[in-house]
């Protein structure tokens, strides 16, 4: 009976080992904040390896790096911002977006506009005064560009009345903005206790004045095309990350309330962003539930890179969109 289970165990063992050695090899690129907390939970909760996925994470200092990131094979697919980098990749054919994440919301905490404690001191004390002052975001064409864009339409400045940084990185545009040599950032507000305690001002947040959809999943054409099994068996894993995201940061009203489930799911987000709990809780976005992505918004994206110049071609949301697997708003064409 001994060597009857000792046989078992070893097949059982051999199964495993067989099983594991089928599993697809898969990277992941992401930005370290909390828009990449469904990324975390289905890592952390092991719903990615469900779906027969050997998932590594490659974090990113700036969204345009992702998307080029994609298309030199360093990463097999990303969920991060939509950018000119990526607009300008999908209009050359080497991009496709296959499903939406998270959005910027009213009430929600995702990306703030701060002003360093010299500025806001001398004057800057809102975000109509920011005309004259210098602001520090990733890069050219970034989703924080797009904010900076976004705002000064609402306002009615020219966007050309400011003068942008482009630092490469959140934690460069941080330093810049405590250390005053940008009068103001948009900066993630996962990194909104480290401003606070270098002394900056938070003037607002993008989901209350501009809100949009800013999170999506993209791979390339020839992935999209070529590995089909592995894009849906990502997204399966990816919704329930998102499901319960959702459960533990978001009310039935669409309000950010922490729920009973909360604490261990901001204790998986703690650590892979590598923030204390206390610092992330506040900061959270809102995130699609089903990764639903809002077509509407990506044309005016689209519309606005180009008015900047920042956009070439003839893309459009409808050859951005890969609708094999996304889903799109039930409110969209």
């Amino acid at each position: 009976m001994a060597g009857f289970c000792r046989i078992g165990l070893f097949m059982l063992a051999g199964l495993i080992i067989a099983t594991a050695s089928q599993a697809e090899p898969l990277k992941i690129g992401i930005l370290k904040v909390g828009g990449s907390g469904p990324v975390y939970l289905a890592q952390d909760r092991g719903y990615f390896a469900a779906e027969g996925l050997e998932t590594t994470l490659v974090s990113f200092g700036g969204g345009e790096a992702v998307s080029v990131a994609v298309v030199s094979g360093d990463v097999d697919i990303a969920a991060t911002g939509l950018t000119a980098s990526l607009y300008n990749l999908a209009n050359g054919g080497q991009i496709r977006v296959v499903a939406g994440m998270h959005r910027e919301a009213p009430g929600f905490k995702m990306q703030g506009y701060f002003a360093s404690k010299r500025a806001y001191d001398a004057g800057l004390k809102s975000l109509k005064d920011l005309p004259g002052h210098s602001i520090a975001l990733t890069t050219i064409g970034s989703t924080t560009h797009y904010a900076v864009g976004m705002l000064a339409m609402k306002y009615g400045f020219p966007l050309s009345s400011v003068r942008i940084l482009p630092l490469q990185s959140m934690t460069n545009s941080t330093a810049a903005v405590i250390g005053g040599q940008a009068d103001a950032g948009i900066i993630p507000g996962t990194l909104s206790a480290e401003l606070a305690r270098g002394g900056a001002v938070n003037l607002g947040w993008v989901g209350d004045e501009t809100p949009w959809q800013i999170g999506s999943v993209f791979v390339t054409t020839k992935t999209a095309n070529g590995r089909g099994d592995m894009i849906k068996g990502f997204l399966r894993a990816l919704t329930l990350g998102a499901r319960d995201y959702r459960a533990a940061f978001v009310n039935a009203k669409e309000e950010r309330e922490d729920s009973p489930s909360a604490p261990a799911a901001l204790a998986v987000l703690s650590k892979y962003i590598g923030a204390p709990a206390a610092d992330l809780d506040p900061q959270l976005p809102w995130v699609d539930p089903k990764l639903r992505i809002d077509t509407k918004d990506v044309t005016r994206q689209i519309d606005w890179y180009k008015s900047q110049g920042m956009v070439k071609g003839d893309i459009t949301a409808d050859k951005l969109i890969d609708m094999r697997y996304a889903i799109r708003l039930s409110n969209n064409p």
